[in-house]
């Protein structure tokens, strides 16, 4: 999912690490490491938590400004251990191994059809990013809007804002990426300016509402880049 240009908004080649409870809490920690892809290394950092009900986990890749994605079915069997990263386009698994000396972890990632090696090494304490519930929007943010990214080549994107019991939720729809869904990690809103966060692809979007309430007028950011985008509200 990726566009030409200066900008990505690509859910690239998202890969992450992490694992589940074993009996000593062998994979708790913060680790570090890369996954060795077609075009090289990808650096990523990997956090495992022990819960009582459980794992959680979260991966950040500072190559793509993306960080706290969470991580999703955790399980260890032995010194075997497999996750995955949540609503990740690929379906991106990981399978390892823990070393002996509980130091290290290497094996594959499975994404869409390819298989990438990876290593990673403890570093530290876990320190697991997790969602933080956004305000409540005031009622006329809230809806569907559409619009269309020109950046080397034209993506119709479709945004979804609600309030729920827990405040207010978004997800990113890019229709032409095969409808792929990249959930907003923080939304702020301060009259009649909004500000997104898409952290799973190191973006935001920031917006004004204009008199009529029908149209945000702003700026799309990621890369150290940033083209205007207008979305126009359609429900």
């Amino acid at each position: 999912m990726r566009m030409q240009g200066k900008l990505s908004i690509t859910v690239a080649l998202l890969v992450a690490a992490s694992l589940a409870p074993s009996g000593e809490n062998g994979l708790q920690g913060h680790w570090r490491g890369s996954i060795e892809t077609g075009e090289g290394s990808l650096g990523v950092e990997i956090d495992l938590a022990a819960i009582p009900s459980g794992w959680i986990g979260s991966i950040s890749i500072p190559a793509q400004g993306a960080s706290g994605l969470p991580l999703d079915r955790i399980t260890v069997t032995g010194e075997r251990c497999s996750f995955h990263i949540q609503a990740a386009p690929g379906d991106p698994t990981f399978n390892g191994t823990l070393s002996a000396d509980r130091r290290k972890i290497s094996g594959d990632l499975l994404q869409g059809g390819s298989t990438m090696s990876f290593e990673l090494t403890r570093s530290g304490e876990a320190k697991v990013e997790t969602r933080k519930a956004s305000a409540a929007v005031q009622a006329q943010f809230a809806g569907t809007w559409e619009g269309t990214l020109e950046a080397g080549q034209s993506l119709r994107l479709k945004l979804k804002i609600s309030n729920e019991q827990d405040g207010a939720h978004a997800i990113l729809i890019s229709l032409d990426q095969g409808n792929a869904e990249i959930p907003v990690s923080s939304i702020r809103q301060a009259n009649m300016h909004l500000v997104l966060d898409l952290n799973r692809i190191g973006a935001k979007y920031e917006a004004d509402l204009d008199k009529q309430g029908g149209e945000l007028n702003g700026t799309w950011s990621q890369g150290g880049g940033s083209i205007g985008l207008s979305l126009r509200k359609s429900q």
